[in-house]
C-alpha cells in the first residue's frame, strides 16, 4: 500500500459510523490526488432486485450540481429537434444518429428520446443497454418536454439502478464543493432513492452508506443521518 493511501486511511474506522457531516469532512480532507475527485455515495439495499417488484430505480436532482459536464444526445424530429438545440443538447438526430449509434460510436453521457422516437431507440437496446443509457420514462429521458429534460441532464440530474448486489452507486459532487453543498447533494440522493422504495422491499430498507471520493478510502455513514 502506497505511503499517500496509508495516510489516507490513518482517523478512519473500518467498523464505526459517522454522521454524513463528519463523513464528508473526512472525504474531503482525503481527497488529495492532483485532479478534483468526484464524491460518491454507495447504499446498500434490503432488495433482491432479481424479483421485480424489488427493483429500485429513479432520477434525482441534485440540489447543487454533480459537477460534471455531461454530453446529451437527443432523438428527435423537426421542431423537437430544434428545441433539443437551443436547450444545449451535443448531439441531435433520428435515423442518421441511430446509425452512428448502431456502429457502436457512443460519444455521449446521457440519452434522450421524444416518446415518437421510441419504435426506433428500442432497437439499439443491446447497444444502449448494457451502458445504462436506455431512455426510459420513469427517469424523464422519454418525454415531450425535451428542454426540461435537457436541462436536468445538463444541470446535475443523477439516475440510479439497483445492482445485481441490492447496491446503488452514483457520485454526488466533487472535492472541490462546500461541505454544506456535498451533504446537501447526499441528502437529496438518499431520500430520492428511499421514495424509490419499491413494495417488495421487506425489513430494513438502507441498510448500509459509504461515501469516498475516486482515490480516497470509503467512510461508513450512519444512516440515521442522511
Amino acid at each position: 500500500m502506497s505511503k499517500r493511501i496509508t495516510k489516507a486511511y490513518e482517523g478512519i474506522s473500518r467498523t464505526k459510523l459517522v454522521a454524513i457531516d463528519e463523513a464528508v469532512k473526512l472525504v474531503k480532507e482525503r481527497a488529495t490526488a492532483k485532479f478534483d475527485e468526484t464524491i460518491e455515495i454507495s447504499m446498500n439495499l434490503g432488495v433482491d432486485p432479481r424479483h421485480a417488484d424489488q427493483m429500485v430505480r429513479g432520477v434525482c436532482n441534485l440540489p447543487n450540481g454533480s459537477g460534471r459536464t455531461l454530453r446529451v444526445a437527443v432523438f428527435a424530429r423537426g421542431p423537437k429537434a430544434e428545441e433539443a438545440k437551443k436547450a444545449g443538447a451535443d448531439i441531435v438526430g433520428a435515423e442518421d444518429l441511430f446509425e452512428i449509434v448502431n456502429g457502436g460510436k457512443i460519444e455521449f453521457d446521457r440519452c434522450i428520446a421524444t416518446p415518437d422516437m421510441m419504435p426506433l431507440v428500442g432497437r439499439l437496446g443491446k447497444v444502449l443497454g448494457p451502458r445504462g443509457l436506455m431512455p426510459n420514462p420513469k427517469v424523464g429521458t422519454v418525454s415531450m418536454d425535451v428542454t426540461n429534460a435537457v436541462k436536468a441532464a445538463k444541470g446535475g440530474s443523477v439516475e440510479f439502478r439497483v445492482e445485481k448486489a441490492g447496491i446503488v452507486h452514483a457520485a454526488v459532487g466533487k472535492a472541490s464543493f462546500d461541505a454544506d453543498k456535498l451533504v446537501g447533494n447526499i441528502k437529496a440522493f438518499a431520500d430520492a432513492v428511499a421514495k424509490a422504495k419499491p413494495a417488495g422491499a421487506k425489513g430494513t430498507y438502507i441498510q448500509r452508506v459509504a461515501i469516498s471520493s475516486t482515490m480516497g478510502p470509503g467512510v461508513k455513514v450512519d444512516p440515521a443521518t442522511v
